[in-house]
């Protein structure tokens, strides 16, 4: 195998970011750590007081063409999804009900899974649904709506790997609307937090330094108290956890590439020895490093 010749630094360097976060585009590279497929684009037309079902497991991105939809909560509290809407489901229904308020609505479902892989807390940290509006969708939506059609009768080559990665698409314009509209709980809400986006913007800068909790509260401004209790509040995880899980995503993402052995991915990402490097990718991906599968083919 060929020696790695890129650099760390590389892997990490920010593209130019707008004026909108304190950060950046710090959000492109939380996005990066949370990987799915999408797999499953239909139309459905749906009459009046019809519900509409959804396979428990997966998660779903619902773009409402025309009419309008209740999602009703186990609570009794109902939310109504109007003509050009849309719904991101990352955990599916769950216990909430899907039922066509008007006289018929016409709902594009896609459907996707999460990578395995992925940082779990930041998807179970996620709310049960993110509500984008027409009107906040500042005319994104309008213009996914007639491609998505396309594809839902689009048979294609390449179809499916081209409909994974509309999903892909459409999940991370969400997220990043749902951030700008200042909608944000939980680690997202990070991102928004001025002092935590600071040391976040650290930590996936600069990923190769070890960073101590003192170093990443000077950073922020805070106490170290304060920075940790609102670092993990924010993020669903301490600042340590999080910057080492970090560094193992790196770490991934060069093994997948497969530019450098084991033992060099093990140093470049500050790691000592590949025993302990090894040991701590196991605990968080499931399987030592030598058995990271290459990329499917995109042919």
């Amino acid at each position: 195998m060929a020696p790695m010749t890129g650099s760390l630094k590389n892997l990490t360097v920010l593209p130019d970011g707008g004026p909108g976060l304190v950060s950046g585009d710090l959000l492109s590279h939380v996005l990066a750590q949370i990987r799915l497929t999408g797999d499953h684009v239909r139309s459905h037309h749906v009459v009046w007081s019809t519900g509409l079902d959804l396979e428990a497991g997966a998660a779903y991105v619902l773009v409402v063409a025309d009419g309008s939809l209740d999602v009703e909560d186990e609570a009794g509290t109902r939310i109504v999804i109007d003509t050009g809407d849309l719904v991101l489901l990352p955990r599916g229904l769950g216990g909430s009900r899907l039922v066509v308020s008007a006289s018929h609505a016409s709902v594009i479902v896609c459907r996707f899974w999460f990578d395995p892989h992925s940082l779990r807390g930041m998807i179970s940290a996620l709310p049960a649904r993110i509500h984008i509006r027409r009107a906040e969708g500042a005319g994104w939506l309008d213009g996914i709506v007639p491609f998505l059609m396309v594809e839902v009768t689009d048979d294609e080559p390449g179809a499916a790997l081209m409909i994974s990665r509309i999903i892909d698409v459409i999940v991370i314009r969400t997220l990043r609307t749902w951030v700008q509209r200042g909608h944000t709980t939980g680690w997202l809400g990070g991102l928004s937090d001025a002092r935590i986006a600071r040391a976040l913007k650290v930590i996936h800068e600069r990923p190769l330094p070890r960073w101590g909790v003192e170093a990443l509260a000077d950073v922020s401004g805070m106490s170290r108290s304060s920075f940790c209790e609102r670092f993990t509040a924010l993020v669903g995880r301490s600042p340590l956890r999080y910057q080492n899980e970090w560094r193992l995503t790196l770490a991934r993402d060069m093994l997948v590439a497969r530019e450098a052995r084991v033992g060099e991915v093990a140093l470049r990402v500050g790691y000592k020895s590949e025993a302990a490097f090894s040991r701590a990718f196991k605990a968080m991906f499931g399987h030592p490093p030598r058995d990271e599968p290459a990329p499917p083919s995109e042919a």
